[in-house]
């Protein structure tokens, strides 16, 4: 009888303590209750892409212009990051990539028994030379320019750092590589002329009696009428005009 009853008390405490615990999780969740804010605490301005002005167009380098001025030191220390799978000097072995001594203007896959990814002999076929732009392209994001290459570097995305880590580069056996001159059409604000600008130098605006001339034969109209001098010249060269007569017979129908 006595068991019993204990076993009755046991149940009955165990019972008592999850009620307590159960209803101290509801009191405490009423006083405690938080509620979301009308209003964030911070404000992050990331306009739309669609509310935004035509994307910013990102020239190429001018080589001609940054190369002799880049900063070999900083170039050199940007190549730290690829340490850990190339070597650039001279008779350096190959890592998990392959050595980069000369690799500026030289030939892709330009080391003989390195087991290069099928995607980068494909690349060869089409870029058959690591040139400025090509490296400076495959240095942003490699996968992307090589899909399928077996680079898992994610690409330095700062053009000043990549136009110092590829002049160190060129400092590393790829001195002969001639560096081309200044390209005005890579400089910063070099865009074509906005549609109805003035003419350049050197160009001529259409001569109003041509103009004229268009008009009278069904062209597009438009232009302002001539005046006084001008009007004169046109009237004393123009032909006479058709008859009645002629205008009508070759008026088409």
């Amino acid at each position: 009888m006595s068991g019993s009853l204990n076993g009755n008390k046991i149940l009955g405490a165990a019972l008592a303590t999850a009620f307590v615990i159960i209803g101290l999780q509801q009191v405490t969740g009423a006083i405690y209750a938080t509620a979301k804010p009308e209003k964030m605490g911070y404000f992050i301005d990331a306009p739309e892409e669609a509310a935004g002005g035509p994307a910013e167009v990102i020239l190429p380098p001018d080589w001609g212009t940054v190369l002799p001025t880049a900063d070999l030191a900083a170039g050199e220390a940007a190549f730290a990051r690829c340490q850990a799978c190339h070597t650039a000097t001279s008779g350096g072995a190959d890592g998990i990539g392959p050595n980069l001594f000369g690799v500026v203007g030289g030939p892709v896959m330009h080391r003989p028994g390195f087991a290069y990814s099928d995607a980068m002999a494909s690349h060869k076929a089409e870029a058959p030379t690591w040139g400025y732009d090509e490296l400076d392209q495959f240095i942003t994001a490699p996968a992307r320019y090589v899909p399928g290459t077996k680079m898992s570097f994610a690409g330095i995305r700062d053009q000043n750092t990549r136009v110092n880590l590829i002049a160190w580069l060129r400092s590393q056996g790829s001195g002969g590589y001639a560096v081309p001159a200044p390209d005005p059409a890579r400089q910063p604000g070099a865009a074509a002329p906005a549609e109805g600008a003035a003419p350049a130098e050197g160009e001529t605006a259409p001569a109003a009696g041509a103009e004229t001339a268009a008009a009278d034969a069904g062209g597009p109209t438009g232009a302002a009428p001539t005046t006084g001098a001008a009007a004169a010249a046109t009237t004393q060269t123009a032909p006479a005009a058709p008859s009645a007569a002629t205008s009508s017979a070759n008026t088409p129908r």
